[in-house]
């Protein structure tokens, strides 16, 4: 596949806009005026702590952020209607977990959850405290076609941001998700990476100024039959973008977590990679992009089986790395847990035991001491859909 030709941005074209100015002397007497970026400091240091918190040796993050509607493909997998009773009893399956926050540091909820309580009366957020997990909320408002792309997709939700977001952290969220995508079999154009850059850094800032870390998260899709080289090139483009615009926003780096793809070969490619050959190329594009003022790297797992997920992660941290490198996964943690529970009550503790077991896998993955010896063949199975939409 030819590879599109990416348009250069002019950095002397961007400037600071309603910041403090000084003087600032040239030669002998010429003067000009320089903007210094001034931000707000009311949520730094509490930033930086949520930050640190969920990025803390040996934990991750559990996604349960999937709207209304992909909920529903869950549970009609198992034979469920998609009512708000049944994905009140789902996510109280996971959210109720007993010993969950000894592996997960943070679970990234839907609105709907957000506000949800358990079938006692015992609010959601409130389970989650109680195994010291800091709640999150996914907050943009999905994906649109691009007009203008090659058939690709700009994701919505920064208009009302910044009331939503306040409302979020006076429910107990301290930190969000927003994702956009990019898509290697479609360019990907200089348009949409750009538009997922600004767009990122634009809900980075937004989310920073209300007291929510940021999950920052491009995500490159794995459909495609590219080598994972192409992957690699493309990636390394798309987050140069992104810091580009973080920093042109004034994002603290210290108080955003990034949840990347890992670079991989495309779904469809006729060979696929090893997790030593994965994790050199997913540490390299890190390496090389991004700064190590940030916390924290939450991979995703997008459509790998749950065991190449673990496996992965354990790989790359098999040396030292200058960030907490971890998991924010959704299937590749609710996958067995889902086959378990089947919707039935006397299968709930069963379920929360599955829940578990992929728990702590991918916390020793995160240490490095994860071992696939006796994992079983369902957790072996690749989890990718073509054109996935979430």
């Amino acid at each position: 596949m030819a590879c599109t030709s990416f348009t250069k941005l002019n950095a002397a074209s961007s400037q600071w806009i309603g910041q403090q100015p000084f003087t600032q002397r040239h030669g002998s007497s010429a003067t000009r005026r320089v903007s210094v970026p001034i931000r707000a400091k009311a949520y730094t240091d509490e930033l930086v702590q949520t930050a640190k918190s969920i990025a803390s040796p040996g934990h991750g993050i559990l996604a349960i952020d999937e709207s209304n509607a992909t909920c529903g493909k869950r549970l009609a997998s198992i034979g469920l209607d998609n009512t708000e009773t049944n994905r009140q009893a789902y996510r109280q399956l996971l959210l109720t977990t007993p010993g969950l926050g000894e592996y997960i540091s943070g679970a990234i909820l839907f609105e709907e959850t957000l506000y949800q309580s358990t079938t006692d009366g015992k609010k959601f957020v409130d389970c989650l405290r109680a195994e010291k997990i800091v709640p999150g909320i996914k907050v943009d408002k999905g994906l649109v076609p691009l007009p203008g792309s090659n058939n690709e997709s700009w994701c919505q939700g920064l208009d009302g941001l910044a009331s939503r977001s306040a409302e979020y952290y006076k429910q107990g969220a301290r930190f969000a998700k927003w994702r956009t995508v990019v898509s290697i079999p479609c360019g990907p154009s200089a348009l949409a990476v750009k538009e997922a850059a600004w767009g990122l850094a634009r809900y980075a800032a937004i989310s920073q100024d209300n007291g929510l870390v940021p999950i920052v998260e491009p995500e490159i899709l794995l459909d495609g039959d590219h080598p994972i080289e192409r992957t690699l090139e493309v990636a390394e483009k798309v987050w140069s973008e992104v810091f580009y615009y973080l920093a042109e926003n004034n994002v603290l780096f210290e108080g955003i977590l990034l949840k990347p793809s890992m670079v991989t070969p495309g779904a469809e490619h006729k060979e696929k990679a090893s997790p030593q050959t994965i994790a050199q190329y997913t540490l390299t594009m890190l390496k090389r992009r991004v700064p190590p003022a940030v916390p924290g790297i939450m991979f995703l797992s997008g459509g790998q089986s749950e065991a190449e997920a673990t496996l992965n992660l354990n790989a790359m941290n098999q040396s030292p790395n200058p960030w907490h490198v971890s998991f924010s996964y959704a299937r590749a943690l609710q996958n067995s847990v889902l086959k378990t529970w089947q919707g039935r009550p006397e299968s709930i503790e069963a379920a929360q035991r599955a829940l578990l077991v992929r728990a702590k896998a991918n916390s020793l993955a995160q240490l490095g001491k994860y071992s696939a010896e006796g994992e079983n063949e369902e957790a072996k199975k690749g989890m990718f859909v073509k054109g996935y939409t979430y």
